[in-house]
């Protein structure tokens, strides 16, 4: 497979090229690296969302909207899709890669950069690593990365600063809301690999999830998104061989809390590590064993996204 962080440059040079279209903001930072404002400062959009999925996913997944009803209501949709859900969404997508420092800049980093460290468990079990002049690393994070941020990627990734590349965003931002409604699939296929089912078995992975509304409260928006895959985020899966397990894939937050997340996080103190990882998880999946049976299991619920995203 060609280098993802390669494939992921050329989908931030398409940002690059279309930013006033897409209505994000670009700099260069004093030592070369180039920092992307999808959602900070920038007001982004439902276009910029799509293509900062994309970008997180290197070119590895089809990302489009489409229109559902959440309640009733006609709600916006985002549709991923992939043949390569072991690399696309475990190496690739999911948001492994925590930023905290002295300065007080905090962030959580998602796409191919981590591929090119490859220290988290998802790599030696896909077995993929990958090396690259470039290294593109999407922060979810209400302030836009300075030269620290990008020198401590540079450092970690064995590239140069000028070939960092930083697309950044808030959670309460259009391209946040439409970036983690894009997720339904990772989180399964990484609730696969918790139970110790193999990740490169997963054939295909297919999500879909209603887009929260936007807010510029980060804990709201936090709490809204996480209601968006798991009491409403579906997922296909097609997958090699059985397992017993299958029906630990969807999320248990219906049955262990029946709240919004807001409220959830609440109760933790905003401490994540005290909220069950099983919760993390899309609230419905369908397992679709090749030539064998086909599973599903769980259920959205309507009531608590209309409670969660105030519809009236």
């Amino acid at each position: 497979m060609e280098s993802i962080n390669r494939t992921a440059i050329e989908l931030v040079d398409e940002a690059l090229d279309f930013a006033g279209e897409l209505n994000v903001s670009s700099y260069e930072l004093d030592n070369g690296a180039t920092v992307v404002d999808f959602g900070v400062d920038a007001g982004g959009g439902v276009e910029a969302g799509l293509l900062l999925t994309e970008i997180q996913t290197a070119g590895l997944a089809n990302v489009r909207t489409s229109m559902g009803e959440v309640a009733g209501t006609p709600r916006q949709h985002v549709e991923l899709s992939t043949d390569h859900p072991a690399v696309a969404l475990l190496c690739s997508q999911k948001a492994g890669w925590e930023l905290a420092f002295e300065s007080g800049f905090e962030g959580l980093g998602s796409g191919p950069a981590r591929a090119l460290v490859g220290r988290e468990t998802e790599f030696e079990k896909v077995g993929y690593y990958d090396s690259s002049e470039f290294a593109t690393l999407a922060i979810e994070s209400t302030q836009l990365p300075d030269e620290e941020v990008a020198e401590h990627v540079a450092d970690l990734t064995e590239t140069d600063p000028e070939g960092v590349f930083l697309p950044t965003f808030a959670t309460g931002s259009t391209a946040g809301s439409v970036s983690t409604a894009a997720r339904a699939a990772e989180l399964a296929v990484f609730r696969l690999l918790e139970i110790g089912y193999e990740p490169t078995d997963v054939l295909h992975a297919s999500g879909s999830a209603p887009v929260a509304p936007v807010t510029y409260d980060e804990d709201l928006a936090m709490g809204r998104t996480n209601d968006a895959i798991a009491y409403g985020g579906e997922v296909h899966l097609q997958v090699a061989r059985d397992d017993d397990r299958f029906d630990q894939l969807v999320s248990t937050a219906r049955e262990d809390y029946g709240t919004p997340f807001v409220e959830v996080f609440e109760e933790a103190d905003w401490d994540f590590y005290e909220v069950p990882e099983s919760v993390f998880a899309p609230a419905k999946v369908t397992v679709d064993v090749v030539d064998g049976p086909v599973y599903a299991f769980g259920e959205t619920d309507d009531d608590l996204l209309a409670e969660s995203f105030d519809i009236r």
